[in-house]
């Protein structure tokens, strides 16, 4: 295999007046295992339809060369509710359905009797062409694909509208895989997967020999089978060689390089300043006037203090001129959460007793000490959201006490709901007290915006970026009581490890709910598992 080329040759991709990608360039080489990375809502799934051919670019040029096909999985199954398992299937294997459909079709033709010698010619070129593509076990694959996905067994009658969203992804991916495309352009594909079947998927795509192009937020993931990362920000592409730690050292390297030209920037505004300062005082010290004790001299004296300090003076205020009129931004300060008791002194241990919340959870009794980190597992459904919000005090129980500090600080999993009408900066300083141009300055100072993005509605932000508006308030105010579920999602992986450097230092009590396999490794703390939401220390 290994044949398959796509460049992207100054494409621009827009929806109404919303530019998405912006003249990029780009070349997938035959072989490569690619992870897209970005914000949500950045272009990543674009960039993807673009690579399939699923969509036209509305300027530029897409070349695809991919003889052994391309599968291109994407975030929903586009069929209606109505449509069964199998269409799904024969949705994904629809180049084999159409090998399939001919070969019946040259079969048909071959039962007359009519042209023989030239039709089991094209019968054996179509058989071939069949065979090549294993397509005679291609419903079989797509049976262990399903079973090692989690779905052994799947209804082929079954309609969509009677399968789970997780369960449809699912199916999608089976099927899409199952396929044997030369090239895979898969969108989230580690979604709706266990950890089982994520690490199976990674086996399997890692021996693929054609060329994957993965988008997806998982870290764990990208370290294990890519070779390049792409990098979807600001309508443009940015490509990082030699996988997932390649990319953190070269932004690590960005970042450095940004805090050196700042530092020298300022450096040199303080250089012209005090040269500034050093001839203006030289040129003080010159008299304006002397006394003509040798002819010319006078004259000459005059000249020379206004010529010549004087235009050294112009020139250096001018250079200065020319650096504040042209200032370099330092890279953002890193993110920072503080507990409210290093100020107050206060005692922030959480306490619950007693606690039911009707069949959802049950809490005989536990206790989070003020710097308690405790990390809270199960399955969908097991009560972990619930949990999260009796301890916010979003939720009260039915039966039993709660006892919690004054501040709390609470990621919800599914976002906040904003008033209509407001703008990202309104949003950011709702209930807050001091000005609308203090609260922009302090947003802003945490790199996680740009200064265009300060008048946007919140509606019209991706989900991704209304939960930066949503990680920039707690950063932003002190909470002894810090509560994350499922705080990795729609974040981009690099905001992903800078979320968990801040969380090392924090020193109030933190409870995170979380499915993101490296934060789960990384984590340093006590474990807590809920089961049909009773709790099981670990």
């Amino acid at each position: 295999m290994r044949t398959a080329h796509i460049a992207l040759c100054g494409v621009t991709k827009r929806y109404a007046d919303h530019v998405v990608l912006d003249r990029v360039d780009l070349i997938i080489r035959p072989g490569e295992k690619v992870g897209v990375i970005g914000d949500n809502g950045a272009g990543k799934s674009t960039l993807l339809k673009l690579l399939a051919g699923v969509e036209a670019p509305d300027n530029g040029e897409v070349r695809r060369i991919a003889p052994g096909g391309v599968g291109h999985l994407a975030q929903a199954l586009d069929l209606p509710a109505e449509a069964t398992v199998q269409d799904a299937v024969d949705l994904a294997l629809a180049d084999l359905r159409e090998l399939e459909a001919q070969m019946r079709s040259v079969e048909v033709a071959i039962a007359s009797g009519q042209r023989l010698e030239e039709l089991l010619g094209v019968y054996s070129a179509l058989v071939e062409r069949y065979e090549a593509s294993d397509g005679y076990d291609a419903d079989a694959r797509v049976d262990l694909m399903l079973h090692r996905l989690g779905l052994p067994g799947l209804d082929r009658t079954r309609t969509l509208g009677t399968l789970s969203g997780g369960e449809r992804s699912r199916l999608a991916l089976a099927a899409t895989l199952a396929a044997q495309p030369e090239v895979l352009l898969l969108d989230e594909p580690t979604n709706d997967l266990d950890d089982q079947a994520v690490e199976w998927l990674e086996e399997h795509l890692r021996a693929h020999r054609g060329t994957v192009v993965a988008v997806t937020h998982d870290r764990v993931f990208l370290e294990r089978l890519t070779s390049t990362i792409l990098e979807v920000e600001e309508r443009s592409v940015t490509r990082y060689g030699n996988g997932y730690d390649g990319f953190l050292a070269a932004k690590a390297a960005e970042r450095r390089r940004r805090l050196r030209e700042y530092d020298e920037w300022r450096q040199e505004i303080a250089r012209s300043r005090r040269l500034v300062e050093a001839n203006a005082a030289k040129l003080d010290e010159i008299p304006r006037k002397m006394e003509l004790a040798v002819f010319a001299a006078g004259p000459f004296r005059a000249r020379g203090r206004g010529h010549g300090a004087m235009s050294r003076i112009r020139n250096l205020k001018g250079r200065l001129d020319r650096l504040t009129d042209n200032p370099v931004a330092p890279p953002p300060e890193p993110l920072t959460f503080v507990a409210r008791l290093e100020e107050s002194g206060q005692n922030s241990d959480v306490e619950l007793t007693g606690v039911r919340v009707g069949t959802r959870l049950h809490v005989e009794s536990l206790r989070i000490e003020q710097g308690e980190r405790l990390l809270v597992t199960g399955p969908n459904g097991a009560g972990k959201t619930t949990l999260m919000r009796v301890l916010a005090g979003e939720l009260s129980p039915d039966t039993g006490t709660v006892r919690r500090p004054a501040r709390v600080g609470h990621l919800n999993q599914d976002g906040v709901r904003w008033p209509c009408g407001l703008t990202l900066v309104q949003a950011f300083a709702l209930g807050r007290t001091g000005e609308l141009d203090d609260a922009a300055e302090s947003l802003l100072s945490l790199g996680l915006f740009d200064t265009a993005d300060l008048r946007k509605r919140v509606e019209e932000l991706s989900f991704g970026q209304r939960r930066r508006i949503e990680l920039a308030r707690l950063v932003t105010e002190p909470v002894d009581l810090l509560l994350l579920d499922e705080p990795t999602n729609h974040l981009s992986p690099l905001l992903v490890e800078q979320l968990e450097e801040a969380l090392a230092s924090y020193r109030g009590a933190l409870v995170v709910v979380t499915h993101d396999r490296r934060l789960r490794e990384r984590f340093t703390g006590s474990h807590l598992a809920l089961e049909a939401g009773q709790l099981m220390v670990c």
